[in-house]
């Protein structure tokens, strides 16, 4: 983010992190970028001096005297400013996050609980909780307006993956933010924008679009026989996991549209409509299993994908043995 502003950190005499400076544009090379930075609650927290850092960085870039098109952060604040008729201080935030004490944007337990009906509820409820601002000094503020105004001039959102345990389907963390940014961004744009995922975890740096990711993890993860043996295994808390990723991958369907029908149709072949599979999840974990073949039947009714109707009712019939075997109703004898 630094270096897309054509910024870098600054330190004291005494080596440590004290702030921003910018990058001469005659060493830069090429125009400075606008990127507008969300934090997570903890990243607020505990990083306080990087946190200023960025937003001073914002500053820097938005308050310097120089042409707008070898600089969109000055040239996009100062439209802000234009619109909204704020100073140039409040025009140039770019570092957003929760209130004090808050955490998350709640995107993700929506779309855990099935509590939502129009996927611009989810854009709403992104913005309405990430609309706190850091700027240079100061608690952060509730910007609604700036972020507003920023969402619209996104050409792009971004996500860097820097660990081989957690791919962008394994935590709903992943859903609740660059989900959450990219249905604000496209309500606020009407369009959608291309969604990158930077995989930083094995030697060279691998750049995929959101939807390659998720097919890479498709196959690597959710129907790879190690992976998901491995995960049953541990037994309850395997199953459980294994309806996290069914749940994670809808919701990337419901922020972005970037999931491909195919993989609903495989995991329902693996997991729910495979007669021996589903039994042996059942008997591990009965809640999780019934959770899994309801979640694909709701990634069906929000039109995610349409099986055939043989596959339909097959996945409805085992919905239902799967939750009559949660309530302990069994079928009687013939």
């Amino acid at each position: 983010a630094l270096y897309l502003m054509g910024t870098r950190p600054r330190f004291d005499s005494y080596g440590r992190l004290c702030g921003a400076e910018l990058i001469p544009l005659e060493e830069l090379g090429r125009p400075r970028i606008d990127v507008v930075m969300t934090l997570s609650g903890i990243f607020r927290d505990l990083l306080a001096l990087q946190t200023r850092m960025l937003a001073e960085a914002a500053w820097l870039a938005a308050s310097a005297d120089e042409p707008d098109d070898m600089n969109f952060v000055r040239k996009h604040a100062l439209a802000q400013q234009a619109q909204s008729g704020c100073d140039l201080e409040t025009a140039s935030l770019r570092v957003f996050t929760n209130a004090d004490g808050a955490y998350g944007a709640n995107v993700n337990q929506m779309i855990d609980a099935s509590c939502w009906t129009d996927e611009n509820e989810l854009a709403e409820a992104y913005q309405s909780r990430k609309c706190f601002a850091y700027g240079r000094k100061g608690p952060p503020m509730r910007q609604s307006a700036v972020l507003e105004g920023i969402l619209k001039t996104v050409d792009l959102t971004y996500q860097g993956l820097d660990s081989v345990e957690l791919g962008v389907t394994t935590i709903d963390h992943y859903v609740d933010t660059l989900g959450g940014i990219t249905k604000a961004v496209k309500r606020a744009r009407g369009v959608d924008v291309p969604i990158y995922i930077s995989d930083q975890t094995q030697g060279d740096g691998k750049i995929r679009t959101l939807a390659e990711q998720v097919t890479f993890e498709t196959h690597t993860r959710m129907l790879n026989p190690r992976w998901y043996e491995g995960l049953l295994s541990h037994g309850y808390e395997g199953v459980r996991q294994i309806e996290a990723q069914v749940t994670n991958t809808m919701g990337w369907s419901a922020t972005t549209g970037q999931v491909q029908p195919w993989v609903y149709q495989k995991i329902s072949e693996t997991y729910v409509l495979d007669d021996a599979m589903r039994q042996r999840m059942a008997a591990l974990n009965p809640k999780a299993s019934a959770r899994m073949a309801n979640r694909l039947l709701e990634a069906h009714a929000r039109n995610y994908w349409q099986p055939d109707s043989a596959t339909l009712e097959a996945l409805r019939n085992a919905s239902d043995e799967l939750e009559d075997n949660l309530e302990g109703i069994a079928a009687a004898a013939a």
